[in-house]
């Protein structure tokens, strides 16, 4: 009996501990739109040093279907707007991407549209791990994990996941920290907009946190 419960106070533990792991996909070779350089842009697939500029300009993107607006408006075409992104992307909520988002990650397709939706609400990466684990490879499930978050309390989650937040700093994870305690995710934008920050971009740094 005994050993049965230290069983279930250490499952309990590992549950705990991976809802506050790193909560954004490790990059496997793809950066995020939103933060790349404009010359690093400029190197990706169907991009041009004009088009680099106007992108950048243009940022940030709220989501990967306001991307895929902009890049069409360019002149891109759909097929040459997914080549750009195998190499560049604005990741998605795995917890509430919608189908049209999902298919816009390069070897997502139909079917883990589907497992994405049917396995919410993800918790960490290993849950993500484990359960598309059942259908593709180990690094094709990295492939795709690089390309997702999974939101991460605001008001526990610790430097090392904050700092996985594309373009993070420690002076960013401060101002996270000071604003601390979180109610709403108004709270959150509100604190990330005191000092340089804009309002679009504390939006699009909040869209990695939630309050819990």
């Amino acid at each position: 009996m005994k050993m049965r419960f230290l069983a279930a106070v250490a499952a309990a533990m590992v549950v705990v501990g991976a809802s506050l792991a790193a909560q954004v996909g490790k990059s496997q070779g793809v950066i995020d739109a939103n933060t790349a350089t404009e010359a690093q842009l400029a190197e990706m697939p169907h991009m041009t040093p004009a088009r680099a500029q106007a992108l950048v300009a243009a940022r940030p993107f709220a989501s990967i279907l306001d991307l895929n607006k902009f890049l069409l408006s360019q002149g891109l075409t759909q097929d040459q707007a997914n080549a750009f992104y195998a190499r560049a992307f604005v990741h998605i909520n795995l917890n509430t991407a919608s189908q049209q988002e999902i298919l816009l990650v390069p070897g997502a397709g139909k079917r883990m549209a589907h497992e994405f939706d049917e396995y919410r609400p993800w918790r960490s990466y290993a849950q993500f791990n484990k359960e598309i684990g059942k259908y593709v490879s180990a690094d094709a499930v990295a492939r795709l994990a690089q390309y997702t978050f999974i939101p991460m309390n605001a008001n526990k989650a610790s430097d090392a996941d904050l700092l996985t937040i594309p373009g993070a700093n420690q002076a960013l994870v401060d101002r996270i920290k000071a604003g601390r305690p979180y109610k709403t995710a108004a709270d959150i934008e509100g604190a990330l907009a005191k000092g340089s920050t804009t309002p679009a971009e504390a939006k699009r740094v909040a869209r990695f946190l939630t309050v819990e």
